[in-house]
Formats: structure tokens, sequence, C-alpha cells
């Protein structure tokens, strides 16, 4: 973990995002205490801040019906295993997809999904141990915004604000916000190609949901075309999203204190370093 924020700063990062485990397990591995603290000391001495834990890749919330209910109650224990995890590794933030349908209703998917984060909210408040002092908060848990491929929830900005309005309604005391992907929006038809085009779907946004719960942005571009409800993320300028949209979004004064965290395919070319200097330029 430790290289890992390394490496961040390295390239000149003040912000990143980690996976705590396999994030195509239901197990998402035993915490090594030492390297959590070391890790959580480089982290405060190196002022890499905030730091976002994303949740397995597994969890479904938004059905439980038949077959679903196993998965639906693994989903709520490795959800709060990660918000738990998340507080030993002082993440201020766990980003988590919010599932797909599986052929119900959007009404029943709905319920189903404010059920699950109030389980979620139940066993992970059940597991807080003692403060060791260095906790700045609890966790905030964000819901990403989806493609829109399948029947997958959370695509439309509607959808993320009927989950936050739900669970405000629950009285759920679970700390909730919102993850904005790019590449997903796009996916979604939202059109970011130009910048009084970016300018309209972020006041569009800021109008259903509001600005102030938006707490993170990964920031990609996509391999495939807008509107075709897929999930490609590809390198900033080596997609199909023109850059002029890209850098009215980088740029835009409403989210100017919302981090960027790139999400672009692992490849040898272009460098790390590389990715960096394209986002800081356009920024």
């Amino acid at each position: 973990m430790v290289k890992g924020a390394e490496h961040a700063r390295a390239i000149g990062s003040n912000t990143m995002q980690i996976m705590s485990g396999n994030p195509s397990a239901w197990n998402p591995g035993r915490l090594d205490r030492g390297q959590a603290d070391s890790f959580v000391s480089y982290l405060d001495e190196n002022d890499l801040r905030p730091v976002f834990l994303h949740a397995g890749y597994l969890i479904n919330l938004s059905c439980r019906r038949g077959r679903n209910a196993p998965l639906f109650n693994k989903s709520v224990t490795l959800l709060a295993a990660n918000i738990e995890r998340a507080r030993a590794l002082t993440c201020e933030y766990v980003v988590v997809h919010t599932g797909s349908r599986r052929g119900t209703g959007e009404d029943e998917a709905l319920a189903t999904l404010v059920e699950g984060l109030e389980k979620v909210w139940r066993r992970a408040d059940r597991r807080r141990g003692p403060s060791s002092g260095r906790r700045r908060r609890e966790p905030m848990l964000l819901l990403e915004n989806s493609a829109g491929s399948g029947d997958s929830t959370g695509a439309t900005f509607e959808d993320l604000a009927a989950m936050l309005s739900a669970a405000r309604r629950e009285r759920i005391g679970l700390p909730l916000g919102v993850c904005l992907d790019t590449a997903h929006m796009w996916g979604a038809g939202y059109d970011l190609s130009t910048p009084a085009k970016v300018r309209r779907v972020i006041d569009e946004f800021d109008e259903l949901v509001g600005i102030d719960r938006l707490h993170c942005v990964h920031f990609n571009d996509s391999a495939v075309e807008l509107g075709s409800r897929r999930d490609r993320h590809e390198h900033i300028g080596n997609g199909l999203m023109p850059l002029e949209g890209l850098r009215t979004f980088a740029r835009s004064r409403k989210l100017r204190r919302v981090p960027l965290i790139m999400e672009t395919p692992g490849k040898a070319q272009p460098s790390d370093e590389e990715r960096m200097r394209d986002l800081l330029a356009l920024a």
C-alpha cells in the first residue's frame, strides 16, 4: 500500500483511490496492521488526501428477489467490511456501484437499495471499534453512476437523486454522497462533447442532485460512442470524448473543489507520468 501511495506522489497526485483487496472476490482478505499503519502515516506526512476506497465489484444492493437473495446478503456483508476497512486505513470515502435490478421494477429496485443501505449502516455501526484518535470522520459512502447497460441502476441524475432522497426519508445514518464517472455519463447519453453541453450537464446535475453532494469524479475518456450504454474506459485523449468537452469539465468552477481520479487502462504507454501531465494540462 505504501508503494502505491509513493507512486501517486511521484507522478504528481495529491489524492488517490485504492482497492483494499481483490475487487472481484467476496472475501477482501486480511488487513496487515503494520502495512496499514505505515500507509496512514505516509498519507498524513505527505498530505495525500482525500483517499477513496473503491468497494468490490460484486456488490449488488438493487435486487434480492429469488436466487438473488443470497447475493444481496453477501453484498451487505462485503460493503460493511469495506467501510470497516476504510476506517482502518483512514480513507475519507468509499465508492460503490449501486448494482442491477435483474428484471425487477425501478420502484422495487430503489426500495431494495435503501433496505440494503440501512442493513449496511447497522452492520457497519455495530463493527465500529474504539477510536484510534486519528479518524477525521466516518467514511462517506459515494454512490457511483452507471453507464446504463442491461438492468443497471443509477445511470441518470434522477436515479441518483431518488436514491439519496429515499435514504434521507428512511433516516439512514450512513453518510451518503455521489461519485460521477465521465465515461459512464457518456455511455448513459450525457453529451460532454462541447463546452456549452458540458455546462448544461453540470447545471442539470446541480439542479437535480446538488454539487454539494458530489465528492469525487472518475475522470475518464471512453472507447465507445455516446449513448452506447457500455462502460469502456480509455486514456484521456485516446477515446471518443472530445478533448474540448473534457477540458471544460476539468476547469468547471462548480467542480473546482471536487477531486478527479483517473481510472484509465493500465497500459505501458502512455506512462502514468504522461497521463498525469495530460490531466494537469487540461485542468
